[in-house]
């Protein structure tokens, strides 16, 4: 058995355990807001957002192309082994360390800043493809506004459209109606999320000659999106309690309209082949209906704390995967 196959083995298994914790970490936000207003019973709501991750990850390929190929060159890439499992590694720790303290982070931007970070300790700033990173960059800088803006508009939209419904029948309905947008939410979260691991695979098996083309396996396809499905049939309460509970009192309205929100931004954000954070989406979504039902309804201090998370995350991630890196290297190259 060669050192390059093991090495390559050794990234898969890495890059499926960032695909599990990606599961329970970032999957608990897309059915936060049902399990929060009792829509869902907690376990249903686990069942149905793992089947549905695990079709949304088989549906598209456009988000893990991006990923292979647009951060740095995989055909070129400085030691490639000892870079992906540097970045691979910071994701994982910090997606833990994170997850343990119940703060819902971006696991994409670990992940990108990751890869940037031990790209960039290989070979230097030159070894990024600032084109596609850039473009990379601002999408998921731009989306988190995009989503509380339409999370504003629609749920102002709802509170015109049924002002004079009344309140307790409303919410019945509406909390059939969140079995619907969970379902949708979390389909989106897996035409996204998932293809971030199949995008690092895919770059590993280009970098030591396995693959010739971007173009993803249907073996890397399925094994992700197995593994995405596993990880959410696990849980993530503490990120559940952080989005559901702790930035406003959600109630199935509000639910739906963020849900809808979120939901538009991941699909358009997959439709363009860009990675965005469904952390950051779904979370700002969920400000954005908390802002136009009460301002101060919502919880701005857990707002903050999240988004100087938000910001600290691509940087510390790169860093992490940096150091890791110069250990790594002298054993992988």
């Amino acid at each position: 058995m060669s050192s390059v196959f093991i090495v390559t083995l050794i990234i898969v298994v890495l890059a499926l355990s960032f695909d599990f914790i990606n599961g329970f970490h970032d999957t608990a936000n897309a059915i936060a807001t049902s399990v929060s207003t009792k829509a869902l019973k907690p376990r249903h709501a686990i069942v149905l957002a793992t089947f549905m991750n695990f079709l949304g990850a088989l549906t598209f390929t456009g988000v893990a192309k991006t990923i292979t190929s647009d951060i740095v060159d995989p055909f070129k890439i400085p030691h490639g082994s000892a870079v992906i499992i540097s970045a691979l590694i910071a994701a994982v720790a910090w997606n833990l360390i994170t997850w343990y303290f119940g703060i819902p982070s971006s696991s994409s931007h670990a992940i990108i800043g990751a890869i940037a970070g031990a790209a960039i300790a290989a070979e230097g700033f030159g070894s990024l493809k600032y084109a596609g990173f850039l473009k990379i960059i601002e999408g998921l800088l731009i989306s988190p506004f995009l989503a509380f803006f339409i999370g504003f508009i629609i749920y102002s939209i709802f509170k015109v459209v049924f002002r004079q419904f009344n309140l307790a029948k409303t919410n019945r309905n509406f909390r059939i109606v969140q079995i619907l947008t969970a379902a949708l939410q979390s389909y989106s979260h897996g035409t996204n999320d998932a293809q971030k691991s199949m995008g690092i695979i895919t770059m590993a098996l280009i970098a030591n000659h396995y693959v010739t083309s971007s173009d993803i396996p249907l073996w890397v396809q399925v094994a992700c999106a197995a593994s995405m499905g596993l990880g959410t049939s696990i849980g993530g309460w503490k990120i559940i309690k952080t989005v559901g509970k702790n930035i406003m009192k959600i109630r199935p309205i509000n639910g739906v309209a963020a849900d809808i929100s979120s939901a538009l931004i991941i699909f358009g954000a997959t439709y363009i082949h860009l990675p965005v954070s469904t952390t950051h989406v779904i979370s700002s979504a969920i400000l954005g209906v908390g802002t136009s039902h009460r301002v101060k309804g919502v919880k701005w201090d857990t707002a903050k704390r999240m988004v100087i998370t938000w910001i600290i995350t691509l940087p510390i991630s790169a860093l992490l995967s940096a150091i890791i890196y110069f250990i790594a290297s002298h054993f992988l190259t």
